[in-house]
């Protein structure tokens, strides 16, 4: 296993130039035991990662990052107007190694895609956001992803699995979760049918489900989150045992706020979640959530990004919440969306701090090691609740 001491031979480093706004990738590989927010991070071999959207998994002393492989020309597509974004074909799913999160081994792709219109993993399709979590019962690895088609109206939750940390992952299909069954926390009004009602309308055939995170417990227990409800509304539905599907057991949390992008973790027995605003590839503010239940009630935080363009999240957008093996250490994983030219995206790391009264912080810092995420107590604060 690891040890923070070994982990902070990695240093890592932000450009100044991104704290003051500026975008652009640096195509440069990084100095050996540091990391700058807008290089091109390179994997042992010297190739750029290609891992977006994704998360990292610790297992038997070692960290597998997976990830979104943005392969290929950035392109409008037909159905442009719809959803207001780029795109890329779908290229699967990639999966890098590592020891001491600085130097990255290449394991291929642990979810390829597969010929034949009919297959959710044809490359004219969406596949975003995978998380791989281990079920230790089965003891398998288990991938979670947002599965759509090209003009994201399926928006559905896949899922896969494999024996091994590395794959091949074997696809097991997409649904839409929890048909048929209402929130814990639902309503009277909310069962109202009308205008605008899209828990109503998707009821009996599954509610929609985008951006996504898996989240395991301490008990083992594992839930997604994902943006339902064209987006409005944040749904975190209970996973069965295997972690293969969901129990119905769901809550609608952040109703109204327009939140995707989640990233959930824990911290002194809470519960938080960042998410960021809906406005496709381009940066917005962040914001942070805290809960003493999963299903919630969850009061919102504000922005928790301090420092030079915080209020864009320095340019990048929440992917993940990474804690470090055997410390109370927290990074911020963020994508930083090149949106014309999708397969230059780069990434943004950061340490989560905390205030005394346990508000996370995600700050600016031109440098920082682990040790810094390490500790519990800093001075800071994030913007309105209310906002």
């Amino acid at each position: 296993m690891s040890t923070l001491n070994d982990l902070l031979k990695c240093s890592f480093a932000a450009l100044a130039l991104v704290a003051a706004g500026v975008s652009g990738n640096v195509l440069a590989g990084l100095v050996p035991g540091q990391f700058a927010a807008d290089y091109v991070w390179r994997d042992t071999d010297g190739n750029p990662i290609d891992a977006h959207g994704g998360c990292v998994l610790f297992h038997d002393g070692t960290y597998y990052w997976y990830g979104e492989a943005k392969i290929g020309r950035t392109f409008l597509p037909d159905c442009n107007k719809s959803w207001g974004g780029t795109r890329v074909d779908m290229a699967g799913v990639s999966c890098y190694s590592s020891t001491n999160l600085c130097d990255w081994k290449s394991e291929g792709l642990a979810l390829s895609p597969v010929t034949g219109a009919s297959s959710d993993l044809n490359s004219s399709n969406v596949v975003e956001r995978p998380k791989v979590v281990y079920n230790r019962n089965s003891k398998r690895f288990v991938m979670w992803m947002h599965i759509d088609s090209a003009d994201y109206h399926e928006a559905r939750l896949g899922v896969a699995v494999s024996d091994t940390p590395t794959g091949p992952f074997k696809y097991r299909g997409s649904f839409r979760p929890d048909a048929g069954v209402w929130p814990i926390n639902v309503t009277d009004a909310d069962k109202a049918p009308g205008n605008g009602k899209y828990l109503v309308r998707d009821f009996q055939n599954g509610q929609m489900a985008r951006d996504m995170t898996v989240f395991v417990d301490d008990d083992s227990r594992a839930y997604v989150f994902y943006a339902s409800e064209e987006n409005s509304t944040m749904h975190v539905s209970l996973l069965t045992d295997d972690y293969l599907k969901t129990t119905g057991r769901y809550s609608r949390i952040l109703i109204g706020r327009n939140r995707e992008a989640p990233a959930a973790f824990k911290h002194n027995g809470k519960y938080y979640l960042i998410t960021s605003g809906s406005t496709a590839w381009a940066p917005n503010a962040a914001r942070a959530a805290v809960a003493n239940s999963v299903f919630g009630p969850w009061k919102e935080l504000g922005n928790p990004c301090i420092g030079p363009n915080a209020e864009k999240t320095f340019s990048g957008q929440s992917s993940f919440i990474l804690p470090i093996a055997g410390t109370s250490a927290l990074i911020f994983m963020a994508d930083r969306w090149n949106k014309w030219d999708l397969a230059h995206s780069s990434y943004l790391w950061l340490p989560i701090e905390f205030d005394g009264d346990d508000r996370p912080g995600v700050i600016w810092r031109d440098n920082w090691s682990l040790s810094m995420a390490n500790t519990a107590n800093v001075n800071h604060h994030t913007s309105s609740d209310t906002e």
